[in-house]
C-alpha cells in the first residue's frame, strides 16, 4: 500500500463503527468511511466534541452537523508547500482527499528529476492537489474539470500556495471531449494524470459511468503522450475496481507503447490511536525507465 504518512496538519486519529475522527489543521471533523467496518471502543475525547459531524442517512447522502466549524479554513502540506482552502460541502467532502499525498510525492519527485520541462494534463482534477504538486515541482499543467466551481476553488487553492503565476491552464469541460479534440489539435503531454467518478455528468449532462468510460479514455489518453513520456497516473475510488484492473489498462494502452514499469496498490492514511492504515481507493502508476 501506498501511505501518505506525511501529513501533519492532517491525521485520521480513530476509526471506529463506520466513521473516522480526523483532524484538519485545528477542527476535529467526524465522517462516515464504509471500510470501518470494525466496532472498537470510542475512548478518545475527540469523537464527543467535534467540531463538525457528518451523519450519513439511510435513504442516502446524508448533512452536516455543525458544531463550532468556520465557514472556511486552510490547512498546509508541509512536504510539498502547498495550502488548500477547505470548506464542508456535499456528501461528507471538504475539497481534499489527503491520501492523494503520497502520489503528489511521487510524481513530483519524477517532475523535478527529469532534467527537461514537462507538460502535465490533469484531468477530472477537482479542487488542484495534483495540479498545485506537478506546478509546484517546475512542470506546465492543464487542468481540467467539468464543475467552473471547482475549477475556481482550485484557482483558490493556486493563489494561496503562491501558484498563481504558475504555467497553469485551467478548462473547464468534460474531460473526454477535450482529450479527443487535443488529439485533433495534435498536442501531446509528457505525464497524464486522472481521478476519474464513479458516476458523474458534464457540463452539458454528459453521462460519465467509469466501467464503461474507462478503457476509451484511457486508450485516448495514450494518443496525447509525447515521444519521452514521463508517467502515467490513474486514481480510483470506484469499489470493486481493483489495482490490478489499472495495471491492466495502462499495459494495454501505454506499457505497450512506450518502456517503462507499472505498479498499483491501494492508497491509504496511517490511524493514530490504532495503528491500523486504512485504505482509501486505488492507484496504478506507470513510468518510464
Amino acid at each position: 500500500m501506498w501511505i501518505a504518512d506525511h501529513w501533519k496538519d492532517y491525521g485520521i486519529i480513530d476509526a471506529s463503527q463506520g466513521e473516522k475522527l480526523e483532524h484538519w489543521g485545528k477542527y476535529l471533523l467526524v465522517r462516515p468511511d464504509p471500510q470501518v467496518i470494525w466496532n472498537t471502543p470510542r475512548n478518545l475525547p475527540g469523537w464527543k466534541k467535534p467540531n463538525a459531524h457528518y451523519h450519513r442517512s439511510a435513504r442516502g447522502g446524508g448533512e452536516w452537523e455543525f458544531f463550532d466549524l468556520p465557514e472556511q479554513w486552510t490547512i498546509h502540506y508541509q512536504k510539498l508547500n502547498l495550502t488548500f482552502n477547505l470548506k464542508p460541502f456535499s456528501f461528507k467532502h471538504t475539497g481534499l482527499f489527503p491520501e492523494q499525498a503520497a502520489n503528489w510525492d511521487w510524481f513530483s519527485e519524477k517532475i523535478r528529476h527529469a532534467g527537461r520541462p514537462v507538460k502535465v494534463l490533469n484531468l477530472f482534477a477537482y479542487t488542484g492537489g495534483a495540479t498545485l504538486a506537478a506546478a509546484q515541482a517546475g512542470a506546465s499543467v492543464t487542468h481540467v474539470d467539468a464543475s467552473k466551481g471547482m475549477v475556481a476553488w482550485a484557482k483558490e487553492n493556486a493563489r494561496s500556495s503562491g501558484l498563481e503565476d504558475r504555467p497553469i491552464r485551467w478548462i473547464v469541460d468534460d474531460c473526454m471531449k477535450f482529450v479527443e479534440r487535443e488529439i485533433r489539435r495534435g498536442n501531446h503531454y509528457d505525464a497524464i494524470i486522472m481521478d476519474p467518478p464513479s458516476y458523474g455528468r458534464g457540463p452539458k449532462g454528459e453521462i460519465w459511468k467509469i466501467e464503461e468510460a474507462i478503457h476509451p479514455l484511457v486508450a485516448s489518453c495514450a494518443k496525447l503522450l509525447s515521444d519521452q513520456p514521463l508517467f502515467f497516473l490513474i486514481n480510483s475510488y470506484t469499489t470493486g475496481l481493483a489495482p490490478s484492473v489499472l495495471s491492466y489498462l495502462l499495459g494495454l494502452e501505454v506499457g505497450s507503447r512506450f518502456e517503462g514499469s507499472i505498479a498499483a496498490d491501494e492508497v491509504g492514511l496511517p490511524v493514530e490511536h490504532t495503528k491500523m492504515v486504512l485504505p482509501c481507493g486505488a492507484s496504478g502508476r506507470w513510468e518510464s525507465r
